[in-house]
């Protein structure tokens, strides 16, 4: 195995048309969208929420509030492995703004969704492998190591740079096992900031990705949002890029936790999200949850038998050049 790994990066276009490609993680948003007798209403619909979300938030200079919209491109990374084998390990968007009355398109942020088959078999299998005979849960030590390591090589790759000279901001649903209380912070476009009672396992999964957690509930929004970060999110990132995030994968969330984030009321200044919250608006989009949860172990079985065990080897001894 080389010095460091070589990762290739492909796009499509998430439209209306969009069909998941062969090597694509089915359990990631986009894909669960796109599936099923109503693939083609569930895409058309979703696409229409983060527009007009969009433009709710780009108030200025748009009074009819369709100056813009949103277009999406999933990014797949593989990455090279010996004898001409390749894997497919992330899974991110990347989003461009179409200004409409200027004619022009302008470039939004990588990350958004985050989708990675290692993830999977972490918490699907060795997660689960290793908390079999346990009385009590526990995490390995190193825990979401390889991974981290992985992404940071992907980021400091020639292949990364070519798409974005950005850090990417990713952006999740808040732990239903955590407390945030509302401070007095507030950003113009990311809206108020909570702070979580403690550090959730996603949030320190994330943090060996070399990603820190800040969460903030924009205006018209009606739960905190989750942004994992490298840069200075307040800061390095213009205003339409931060809206390009928030309207698509808040979008997103809406769909996929509708006791959250399409709830009836908004969150309170101290909030406790739920998922067996009953007072919520269910979307008329079509979104299969037992089966995501179903897929992820069966996507944990596919990084398993396709990379970690027969790779291991190579792949510890990686990591230990990395570190060093």
């Amino acid at each position: 195995m080389s010095e460091d790994f070589t990762f290739r990066v492909s796009k499509l276009r998430f439209d209306e048309s969009y069909a998941p490609r062969d090597h694509t993680r089915l359990t990631t948003n986009f894909a669960n969208l796109a599936r099923g007798a109503h693939r083609r209403d569930n895409l058309r619909r979703a696409l229409r929420m983060i527009d007009n979300r969009f433009n709710a938030l780009a108030q200025w200079d748009n009074p009819t509030a369709d100056r813009y919209s949103v277009e999406l491109d999933i990014l797949s990374v593989e990455m090279d492995l010996p004898q001409g084998q390749r894997f497919p390990v992330i899974e991110m968007l990347k989003t461009s703004i179409r200004d409409h009355r200027s004619c022009t398109r302008i470039a939004g942020l990588v990350g958004n969704n985050f989708s990675s088959y290692v993830r999977d078999y972490d918490f699907s299998l060795r997660l689960q492998q290793f908390n079999k005979d346990r009385p009590h849960f526990d995490v390995p030590e190193d825990f979401g190591d390889l991974h981290g390591k992985l992404f940071k090589s992907f980021l400091a790759s020639p292949a990364y740079k070519a798409l974005s000279d950005k850090p990417p901001v990713i952006c999740l649903s808040v732990s239903h096992n955590n407390i945030y209380q509302r401070t007095a912070g507030y950003h113009l476009v990311l809206g108020a900031e909570y702070l979580a009672d403690d550090t959730s396992l996603t949030e320190s999964y994330f943090g060996k990705m070399g990603l820190k957690a800040r969460y903030f509930m924009p205006e018209g929004s009606v739960a905190p949002l989750a942004f994992y970060h490298a840069g200075d999110l307040t800061n390095a990132y213009s205003d339409l890029e931060l809206i390009a995030t928030i309207a698509t994968m808040e979008s997103f969330q809406r769909i996929y936790r509708p006791e959250i984030y399409n709830a009836n009321a908004r969150a309170a200044e101290i909030f406790r999200p739920s998922l067996t919250h009953d007072d919520y608006s269910p979307t008329r989009i079509t979104y299969d949850r037992e089966e995501r949860s179903q897929l992820a172990i069966t996507q944990g079985e596919y990084t398993a038998k396709h990379l970690i065990k027969p790779h291991q080897a190579r792949l510890a001894e990686w990591a230990a050049r990395f570190a060093a």
